[in-house]
């Protein structure tokens, strides 16, 4: 018996195993996703260790000089840190190191967020004022959407305080109706969105599907 064939059933058996949920959760599907998991976890703690932990962290501890011992030592005791979160009576060791974590996460998602779409969004909107740059109908047009779809995306999540009276806490008509265009934007991209998901999935499923055929011998 090849590898190929042993590889090829062991596929077989998980894609029926993944697709038995089309007739309800059971527990082939649940140890598929285990499976899945736990592969995904070794994989990626494989890729830490040796491209990231290992000749960055501990090989210049053990080799490198005296003079970038000190610079990975801050580091290591921080991840020494984070891993008293494993047990509660320790765990309050691991709120530094936690938040020196988050913190940079957070810092690193607002700057793509802001370097990545909300500056290329305001350009994109910035160049429907130069004229320069608008050489046809068809340009203007898709600048006035772009500017349109920008300008009422962001009214959209403007709110009003609360204030005195009985109209504190509501927004303009204007503004109403603004953000009302801003939201029919919004669901148009969620859409959008959904159905690229739901076209890979699709796309993946009729590939499972021709692998299941030409393993039984039906493609």
């Amino acid at each position: 018996m090849s590898l190929e064939i042993v590889s090829g059933g062991i596929a077989c058996l998980i894609t029926l195993m993944i697709l038995s949920y089309l007739i309800g959760d059971n527990p082939a599907f649940r140890f598929s996703v285990h499976i899945l998991v736990g592969v995904a976890a070794g994989y990626v703690a494989a890729v830490a260790w040796w491209q990231v932990i290992f000749p960055h962290l501990i090989l210049p501890l053990i080799a490198g000089p005296a003079e970038a011992k000190a610079p990975k030592a801050i580091p290591l005791l921080l991840s020494g840190l984070l891993l008293m979160k494993v047990w509660p009576r320790f765990s309050k060791l691991g709120a530094p190191p936690l938040g020196v974590l988050v913190g940079i996460g957070s810092a690193v998602a607002i700057g793509g967020a802001i370097q990545g779409t909300l500056l290329p969004q305001l350009m994109s909107g910035i160049e429907l004022a130069v004229p320069a740059r608008v050489a046809s109908v068809e340009g203007i047009v898709n600048g006035a959407l772009i500017l349109a779809g920008l300008v009422a995306s962001l009214i959209y999540f403007q709110f009003t305080g609360k204030g005195r009276g009985a109209e504190s806490g509501k927004r303009p008509m204007a503004i109403e109706f603004v953000a009302g265009i801003g939201a029919i934007f919004l669901a148009v991209t969620l859409g959008i969105l959904f159905a690229g998901v739901y076209s890979a999935a699709l796309t993946a499923l009729i590939e499972r599907l021709r692998f299941l055929g030409s393993f039984v011998g039906l493609g």
